[in-house]
């Protein structure tokens, strides 16, 4: 329970220091990421009210203070005050960085929601940066990208676009081709949808035949994404091992 309440937190911290500890390596990652993005552009949302309405009205009173003294000159009147308040207001320093924090918590809230983009905030990546440089110490591998690298906007716009693109196609059953290359048996699996967490070298169970997936590729057509798997002599069952039991029944091909 404890740790449900603390996910919206932990999810504005980059991804190395999630996977840190044992209570930061929750798969089910999506709802924090959703609730800590919306939480933090809702924040940023008051406090952009609160600031507004506390320093228009502070740099009103004093502009109307020194028209009253005679300091502001002839001709001043309380609109152009008022739209000096405002002008103050929008150049503030402070208003600019409120406004960073709604932006970033509306990204964050749409990439975790449509593109299953789970990202820190910008500052405390920037901060992991800085402490990796002055210790020395390397970041994550490529094969293991953190942060904003792993969801970064150009990453972030391609998940939007694959969720159009799935949206305007249709859901035809998954077509499996099984062929020999010399001594190895390999399957193909084409699919209209792709197909979450099936990244290589994950094992997979079809039927009762155990394989490695050895590739991921896009295609064309209605079956575009492409997963090339090499069979395996044995295989045991563990929490890892992916299975695949698809519905409706895929269609099998021969090379």
């Amino acid at each position: 329970m404890l740790t449900f309440l603390l996910a919206p937190f932990l999810a504005l911290l980059p991804r190395r220091w999630r996977r840190s500890g044992p209570a930061l390596k929750s798969r089910d990652r999506r709802v924090p990421s959703i609730l800590s993005g919306l939480g933090e552009f809702l924040l940023a949302l008051v406090a952009m009210l609160y600031w507004y309405s506390y320093s228009v009205s502070t740099w009103v009173s004093r502009g109307l203070d020194v028209a009253l003294a005679g300091k502001a000159g002839p001709g001043v009147n309380e609109q152009e005050i008022g739209l000096m308040a405002i002008f103050l207001f929008a150049t503030h320093p402070l208003t600019w960085l409120i406004a960073y924090f709604a932006v970033e918590g509306s990204v964050r809230l749409v990439a975790a929601a449509f593109a299953e983009s789970h990202l820190g905030i910008l500052p405390l990546f920037v901060l992991d940066k800085v402490f990796l440089k002055i210790t020395g110490q390397s970041g994550p591998s490529a094969a293991e990208p953190s942060g904003y690298a792993e969801g970064n906007f150009s990453s972030y716009v391609g998940a939007l676009r694959e969720k159009v693109r799935v949206s305007r196609t249709a859901s035809v059953p998954d077509e499996l081709c099984v062929f020999q290359e010399g001594p190895e048996e390999f399957l193909e699996i084409r699919a209209s949808r792709r197909k979450p967490d099936w990244t290589a070298p994950r094992t997979v169970k079809v039927q009762d035949t155990f394989y490695r997936l050895e590739d991921c590729s896009m295609g064309s057509g209605p079956r575009p994404y492409r997963y090339r798997l090499r069979r395996l002599s044995a295989g045991v069952m563990s929490r890892t091992v992916l299975v695949y039991a698809p519905e409706p029944e895929p269609v099998v091909c021969q090379k």
